[in-house]
């Protein structure tokens, strides 16, 4: 006789931490701080996984695709029979969720994180060269940049443009 494990929900948030964000690879939906809860439930030798996540922004299009991947980590862990995965309303995402190391991730990978400056500058800063202070270059660490587009390639991110490196960037939103 095999003796059934039930994971427990910090082994869930351990999988979670390995489901990387279709439109940024680099970063996890835990690094993100998409994950907002994690319930396991053992009801007669079936468990059940709930798991609450919260988009990153309204609308966001990669949602059916989040939801796909997280149910298919979670669903190939041992014991586990049964995946619900919900994206909830009640709680609000902010870049602030961002982990630590989702932040470094973000910004090896050209993206700026927040607290790059987007709301720690002064308003009416100045560069050197008397250009607006803008969000720190994720790519050489510049203050020199500009606001390019609000628009970015997902809904969560625009567009900016560092001055000093000549070098594109992108921007999540705040």
């Amino acid at each position: 006789m095999t003796t059934r494990t039930v994971p427990t929900a910090d082994d869930v948030r351990a999988v979670l931490d390995t489901v990387a964000d279709p439109e940024m690879p680099p970063v996890t939906v835990a690094e993100l701080g998409m994950v907002v809860d994690v319930r396991v439930a053992d009801d007669g030798g079936r468990t059940r996984v709930e798991i609450d996540l919260v988009a990153t922004f309204s609308g966001c299009p990669a949602t059916a695709v989040i939801r796909e991947d997280v149910t298919r980590a979670v669903a190939a862990m041992d014991g586990v029979d049964e995946v619900a995965v919900r994206f909830v309303t009640s709680v609000v995402w902010d870049p602030e969720r961002i982990t630590l190391p989702g932040r470094r991730k973000l910004q090896a990978f050209g993206i700026a994180p927040p607290g790059s400056g987007q709301t720690l500058v002064q308003i009416g800063s100045r560069t050197a060269t008397g250009r607006p202070v803008g969000v720190v270059c994720p790519l050489c660490g510049s203050t020199d940049t500009t606001a390019d587009s609000p628009f970015g390639p997902t809904p969560c991110r625009s567009s900016s443009y560092c001055n000093a490196c000549r070098n594109p960037f992108e921007v999540i939103k705040p």
